[in-house]
């Protein structure tokens, strides 16, 4: 099966997801107080384990979405566009997640961080689903709106992971950002699905990808499990 725009998503995916990634990275640098303490003291915290798990996988769902939009949305029973006019559609896609950055930057400074990340990977399941099992423009839209709910993953997903880490935040912030391969694993593993269930069931993975990372927004990012989510901090929100 031919991937239009695969390397490309691949590519274009990781490069907005690394900019992200290095935007976050110098404040939590600063923070480090101790060269002597290791990555593995940092994953012994459970919220910070799950933490780097999220933003591998948040990341792979977004980037794996985008690679296979021309192709999905190319299928006769979806859009039965061609590569031209579908490439359109993953502009939207990507224009989307940007636009709702900055949407999102107000709504951050008033709603608990947990609650919206595990609203909005919500969200991004349903659209998926219906992504999965509907045909015509209402594929395309629901797909292509997704965009909108990955953009305030990533500065969520961050910050609850760094959380109460102390002098370990450096190590913390480093790990995430490590994290942020899944770009270019999750979209190969889609693939290689693509190829034995179709395109369009295929999007299965990312999917459960987002399943994850509602759980990390509603419970896996409390520290040590027992945190309550209204004591979360609000995280500072910088568009990526």
């Amino acid at each position: 099966m031919a991937h239009y725009g695969y390397r490309t998503g691949i590519f274009l995916g990781l490069a907005i997801a690394g900019i992200g990634a290095l935007m976050f990275y110098p404040a939590a640098a600063e923070s480090e107080e101790a060269d002597s303490m290791t990555f593995g003291a940092a994953l012994r915290h459970r919220h910070m384990r799950l933490g780097v798990l999220a933003i591998f996988l948040y990341v792979g769902a977004e980037v794996a979405i985008g690679s296979f939009l021309i192709n999905y949305i190319s299928l006769p029973h979806i859009g039965n566009m061609t590569v031209a006019t579908a490439a359109v559609y993953v502009s939207l896609y990507w224009g989307g997640a940007m636009l709702g950055r900055f949407a999102g930057a107000a709504l951050l400074t008033k709603a608990n961080p947990r609650t919206v990340l595990g609203g909005c990977a919500v969200a991004a399941s349903l659209l998926l689903l219906a992504g999965m099992f509907s045909h015509g423009y209402v594929a395309v839209l629901a797909v292509v709106a997704i965009g909108l709910f990955n953009s305030v993953m990533f500065p969520n997903i961050f910050t609850l992971g760094i959380g109460g880490m102390g002098v370990l935040t450096g190590k913390a912030s480093s790990l995430q950002i490590m994290a942020i391969v899944g770009g270019a694993i999750v979209p190969l593993l889609q693939g290689v699905l693509a190829d034995r269930i179709g395109v369009q069931l295929s999007f299965v993975l990312p999917l459960l990808c987002y399943a994850f990372v509602a759980y990390y927004g509603y419970r896996g990012s409390r520290l040590d499990g027992v945190e309550s989510a209204a004591g979360a901090a609000r995280p500072q929100f910088i568009p990526h």
